[in-house]
């Protein structure tokens, strides 16, 4: 599975920061209220008691049972006589109940009992003594249960939306820098400037994007003065190079050494056309779709391998492909890459050359395979293949090139955010997969 975003990362530790802060306020206010709302309890309780004994100690006998009817009917509250033989089930255990019951006996005194239910009616009874006679106050409304009603609820999802938006907001505004950072060293790596970033906000990020701005900068400078060299190198080697061709067409030397010099002059050639391709920067046009499958088949019709010979050649190329990019540089890299499977893809028994190109797709990037049959390369020397101006064994013995026909091609393939990938092919031989994505 992938790993989850910085974002999504960071969220999910806001969010989880803001109900941990929740919980424990919750559970604070709870211990913070505890001890005043049994004390107001045991106030209310000690008040409905003493009113008790007040209407039956003072009260008119004549209106007596008037005033218990009353307070019965719009209170709640009665009064029965305690009999030895009551079935008493105490308070239930918990902090709130134990501080109320010890807040009424310290204000009713040492022998007054406190019950949950007496003789199967549930409710809270407080015992009463007057004269010599004991007494239950029975309270039907219970005064510890809490009603609330439903307006908490709206008022909880009122509350959790807000924090849910402004923890997005506040994940948003932590990673934007990096998300920033992150999409300008993509395009740097992809081979495209990207552009400025923005050097504001909190010292840490303008200083890194002070110094990666600086980067960019510097590596366009690089890059430009390197092209500038590579191609005025070019531009003067291939003046005389032309003036040598033109004196050997119009020398009289035998065959075999005008062969032999234009050989040598054509390869000095094909060196300095490879020096300005690797030294032409970045497409200045924008991108835009190109038939990939059209493409390599007029790759392979341009690299004739058809006319070596002993040759076979087969193509299984998937039906209208089509990727975007630059036509220009596509064409570049799959003529580099079919040139060197023509020219270190023989057979190193028969001699054969053999060739299998193949376009597969699907929705998130085409491949294009060219396998061959020679000697390959070792696994270890991968990696150097793909560095400037290196080449493998076979390749330099005798063989035309600099060294930068691979990196060419993954330069294109990382333009086109792809890669390009060398493998072993079965039982000998070279797989070169050119990744590029939909």
């Amino acid at each position: 599975m992938r790993s989850p975003s910085l974002f999504w990362r960071t969220l999910w530790l806001v969010l989880l920061l803001i109900v941990a802060s929740l919980a424990a306020w919750l559970q604070s206010y709870r211990v913070l209220e505890r001890g005043p709302r049994a004390q107001t309890i045991a106030q209310q309780v000690v008040s409905v008691v003493n009113i008790t004994r007040a209407a039956l100690l003072y009260a008119d006998p004549l209106v007596r049972s008037d005033l218990l009817a009353e307070l019965a009917a719009n209170e709640g509250v009665r009064i029965y006589p305690l009999e030895p033989d009551d079935k008493v089930i105490a308070l239930p255990e918990g902090p709130l109940l134990q501080l109320m019951e010890q807040a009424v006996v310290a204000k009713l005194g040492a022998g007054t009992r406190l019950a949950s239910d007496v003789n199967g009616i549930v409710g809270l009874w407080i015992s009463l003594s007057i004269a010599d006679d004991d007494y239950w106050v029975f309270i039907s409304r219970d005064p510890i249960a809490r009603t609330y009603g439903t307006q908490w609820i709206g008022w909880a999802a009122v509350a959790l939306l807000l924090s849910v938006i402004g923890a997005v907001l506040i994940t948003r505004l932590i990673n934007r820098p990096l998300a920033q950072l992150s999409h300008a060293s993509a395009e740097l790596g992809s081979g495209r400037n990207p552009a400025p970033l923005p050097e504001t906000g909190p010292v840490e990020i303008r200083t890194v994007n002070e110094s990666f701005n600086r980067m960019v900068a510097d590596l366009g400078k690089l890059e430009a003065d390197r092209s500038v060299l590579l191609a005025g190198i070019s531009h003067d080697l291939r003046t005389p190079l032309s003036r040598l061709r033109l004196e050997l067409e119009l020398a009289h030397l035998p065959e075999s050494a005008h062969d032999a010099m234009v050989a040598d002059i054509e390869q000095m050639d094909a060196i300095v056309r490879q020096f300005l391709d690797y030294a032409r920067k970045a497409p200045q046009t924008p991108a835009h779709d190109v038939d990939l499958s059209a493409a390599v088949a007029a790759a392979i019709q341009r690299a004739r391998i058809d006319a070596e010979p002993e040759s076979a050649l087969e193509v299984n190329l998937a039906p209208s492909v089509v990727v975007r990019g630059y036509p220009i540089e596509l064409d570049r890299a799959l003529d580099n890459l079919l040139t060197n499977a023509v020219r270190y893809g023989r057979h190193s028994e028969n001699g054969k050359l053999h060739v299998t190109v193949s376009l597969t797709a699907d929705p998130e990037r085409a491949i294009v395979s060219i396998v061959d049959c020679g000697a390959g390369v070792l696994a270890d020397q991968v990696d150097r293949l793909l560095r400037p101006f290196e080449r493998g064994e076979t390749a330099r013995s005798g063989s035309t090139g600099a060294g930068l026909g691979l990196p060419i091609v993954e330069r294109i393939a990382r333009m086109h955010g792809g890669s390009l990938r060398l493998s072993a092919n079965s039982p000998h031989g070279l797989r070169v997969e050119l990744q590029l994505a939909r």
